[in-house]
């Protein structure tokens, strides 16, 4: 769903080198675009995840009310990319550099496919310690559990088979453009301005954390920590397709679940 269909220039975006200084793994100091441009992008997340962090404000249960939900989530992150690509377009870049190419071979298809699979396994049993640890669930408490999670994300769950069905439509199209936004355009900006790769990282998953704000400071905290683990995907793979699969499957499995939670509540 790259914006940007255009063949890949001469000229991609280079691949990180050995770090004279030592720094493993290595590191791109290039920015991709202005400082005050990431700023910009940053505030505009920051600003509107903070303007829709009240659960009350979304408390209408009409299904219209939900379906504008999931177009405007749909518009707002399609915004925030194309502002993106706009910029690295003028650069003489692509959305496919940015992604990191693509396919060559079966194998490698195949290769992004599994890790996908095995990170979903490690990451989301990391995520549940993580919110153990914080608090935010509680496995001997199903049904306190169940209440939480329906305030919460109430205005959210899908009601109806077309609810449902926009939901997961809005689910592929968030792990595309999230991937974009976080990991390979923030992560990278992040990279180059503070020169070391992991610093980069914790930087785009603090962001990405603060991006959801509807779901409280603790889940936030958790979020986080699950932004660092798709950073670290990216970064190790130089490429974002298997962190754009993970994503866009996590978040449809999440929302085809509330879906029945809705059902069977």
């Amino acid at each position: 769903m790259s914006p940007d269909s255009q063949p890949t220039p001469a000229s991609p975006l280079p691949e990180p080198s050995a770090s004279a200084s030592g720094d493993s793994p290595a590191i791109s100091r290039k920015l991709i675009a202005p400082i005050w441009h990431t700023v910009l992008i940053v505030a505009i997340v920051v600003t509107f995840s903070f303007l829709g962090s009240n659960p009350q404000q979304h408390a209408s249960t009409s299904p219209y009310a939900r379906i504008a939900l999931y177009g405007g989530t749909f518009l707002f992150e399609l915004i925030i990319v194309l502002l993106i690509w706009f910029w690295i377009h003028r650069s003489g870049l692509s959305m496919r550099d940015l992604i990191g190419g693509r396919w060559k071979t079966m194998e490698s298809f195949l290769l992004d496919i599994a890790l996908a699979i095995g990170f979903l396994i490690a990451a989301n049993a990391v995520l549940v310690g993580a919110r153990i640890a914080l608090g935010t669930l509680d496995l001997h408490h199903m049904d306190k559990q169940l209440a939480e999670t329906k305030r919460m994300l109430g205005h959210m769950i899908p009601r109806t088979k077309v609810e449902a069905g926009l939901f997961v439509g809005l689910s592929v199209a968030a792990g595309l453009f999230e991937e974009i936004i976080f990991r390979g355009y923030l992560q990278r900006q992040f990279v180059a301005l503070l020169g070391n790769a992991y610093l980069g990282i914790v930087a785009s998953a603090v962001i990405f954390g603060l991006a959801h704000a509807y779901q409280g400071g603790r889940m936030m905290i958790a979020i986080g920590i699950y932004g660092a683990m798709f950073g670290l995907l990216a970064h190790f793979r130089k490429s974002l397709r298997p962190g754009m699969m993970a994503h866009a499957t996590q978040d449809a499995y999440s929302g085809i679940a509330l879906f029945f939670l809705a059902r069977s509540m």
